[in-house]
Parts: structure tokens; sequence; C-alpha cells
């Protein structure tokens, strides 16, 4: 058998068309990991700030791009298997810090979970990235409780519809915004209560109205810049800002007075570089609270488009004209 394998990876930084399919060695698990036969990769807007050269892997990480995948497992430690009842053959998806684009790809054994019944590779590929964060930045860090009110940023987003539908199912309010009444509409059928047209309305003013002046309990913010000091004013009393992207920039002015009057919480972070061990309590978490709505269907994969990998530039140039709604997925031939 060939120990060389196709691969997608970022031949010069800048616009889609770097991305090159290449072939490289297939990667071989380590201690506490195992090796996926890949069917298919997410696509993620951290792949796009890596590509353009603004967001370089962890180190030790594969240079290849790519954070989200699902296949079958072919090989690897068998102790941490064991442990983690994976066994050869076993479909999973996996939360990588890099080489997902690619037909075999090298996984923790902590970061992988089985493939919920009834979802094709394609579905269990675009969950990993998404589920992860949502679940440590809205649950962990922001701390969102059955009857609080969550506002997400960016509500068609592959963050945005699965904040959506897990702070739904566990019983929070969800008002989203939206840069068009067509992503609206589409973020009111996955369950947003409320989806405010960017474009067109005030956010801050309408979480207000629709809060009837009590203000949002959790915002989950990817814009960041000159949202921050609006969003710190449609926040209820001990509210709380989780920022995970600075889309908008990296500076923000804020009252510092509100912050005090109102007990606010500004926080943020990064999942890419955390410990294995860190993105594992996610995993076990995932297993125990949301593995178990996504096999009933409560919750579902949001998939836009898929691509076949040797077309990840069009892939990327999707994701970067924000025209879709839900998840862009790669996938590799048998």
């Amino acid at each position: 058998m060939s120990q060389s394998m196709q691969a997608v990876e970022i031949a010069a930084f800048g616009p889609p068309e770097g991305l090159r399919l290449s072939e490289r060695p297939r990667p071989q698990p380590g201690s506490g990991e195992l090796l996926i036969r890949v069917a298919a990769s997410g696509v993620n807007r951290p792949d796009v700030l890596q590509r353009k050269g603004h967001y370089a892997p962890p180190p030790g990480a594969s240079d290849l791009p790519g954070l989200e995948v699902a296949g079958t497992v072919e090989a690897g430690d068998e102790a941490a298997m064991a442990q983690a009842g994976i066994r050869v053959g076993d479909r999973v998806c996996a939360l990588v810090a890099g080489g997902g684009y690619a037909q075999w790809c090298v996984a923790p054994v902590e970061q992988c979970l089985p493939v919920p019944a009834g979802l094709s590779d394609v579905e269990a590929a675009s969950l990993p990235e998404t589920f992860f964060t949502v679940w440590s930045n809205v649950f962990d860090r922001g701390r969102l409780q059955a009857g609080e009110t969550l506002l997400v940023q960016g509500g068609s987003s592959g963050i945005g519809v699965t904040a959506i539908q897990i702070a739904r199912a566990r019983g929070a309010t969800v008002i989203v915004t939206a840069g068009s009444d067509d992503k609206c509409a589409a973020c009111r059928q996955l369950g947003a209560h409320h989806a405010i047209n960017y474009r067109t309305h005030d956010f801050a003013a309408e979480v207000l109205r629709i809060t009837e002046g009590r203000g949002a309990d959790v915002v989950l913010d990817m814009v960041a810049g000159d949202y921050v000091a609006r969003e710190l004013g449609c926040l209820a009393e001990d509210g709380r800002i989780v920022i995970i992207a600075v889309q908008g920039g990296t500076r923000a002015q804020i009252d510092a007075g509100a912050v005090l009057r109102k007990r606010l919480t500004i926080t943020g972070s990064t999942l890419r570089p955390r410990p294995v061990a860190f993105k594992a309590q996610i995993a076990q978490a995932l297993c125990r609270e949301v593995w178990p709505l996504l096999g009933s269907g409560e919750i579902r994969p949001v998939i836009h488009s898929t691509f076949p990998a040797a077309e990840a530039a069009a892939a990327h140039a999707l994701m970067e004209s924000n025209q879709h709604v839900g998840k862009i997925v790669l996938t590799w031939n048998a």
C-alpha cells in the first residue's frame, strides 16, 4: 500500500488560489493518537486566516489546514483506543489542530467522537470545530442557563447555526443577527426566536426592545471592534460577552462605568492552541449533553455546500463571500 496521500496545502499565502492539491507522506499516529482515513473535512474561518498567513498552526501541528474531519479509524494507540471504547473500523469525527485537509489524518483519541446515529460522514465532518467552540464558550465560559437570553452575532455562520440549536435545546431564548432578511429567515427556521438584520436595524436597540429593556444575558461575539461597546449597552445585569473572533478589529472603547454598575463580564478564548486534556473535557461534555440530541434529530447539522477536495479554493471563496448559511465541507474520494 502506498505511504503517500493527497492533501490540500497552502502553496502561497494570499487569495484562495494559493491552495493546491499535493502529495504528502501519510501521517503516523503517535502515543494517544489514532489514524483516520478521511471521508470529509470541514472548512472553517480559521482555515481562511491560515491561508492568508494570519493564523500559524501551533507548535507540533501539521502545516496543512483543516481543523475537523470525519472518516474511519484505521490504526492507533491500542491502549488509548481501548480506554475510549474506539476500535479499528469505527466511524468517528475529530477535532484536530491542523492536517484535516488530507486523505489521512492523525487525531488525539480524546478529541474523537463517534459519528452520531443516522449521520453521513459529510454531516459528521461539520460538527467538531463549531460544536467544541460553542460548548466551550457559550456554556463553559459564558455559563448560559435555561431561561436566559443568548445573542449570537452572525447567526447564519457555522458557529451561529450550532449555537442557535444547542442553546434553544437547552432552554434559552435565542436572538441572532444576520446580514440579510433571507439569512434571518433561515436562522428562525433553525430555532432562533428572533433574528435582526444588522444592515437595516440597530441590533442593540432591537435586543432591548425584544427583551423589554432587560437585555441579553450572554453575547457570543465574532466581530469585536466597535460591536463590544454596543453589546455592553444591551446586556442584562450580570451579563457576559464572550469574544471568539475579531472580524471587526481588535480595538474597542468601552464604558467601564457600565461594566461596574451592571457587574458585566468580558471574556474570550481561542481553542486551537489549548492542550488535549482541555479539549478532552469538552469532548466528554458534548458526548454526554449534545450527541444524544444529534442522534434523536433534535439538533441537526446544517450543510450549505460540499466541494471535492481538489476544489478547496472554491470552497474558501464561498466562505469569504459570506453567502452561505451553515457549513462548507470538502469530500475525498474513497
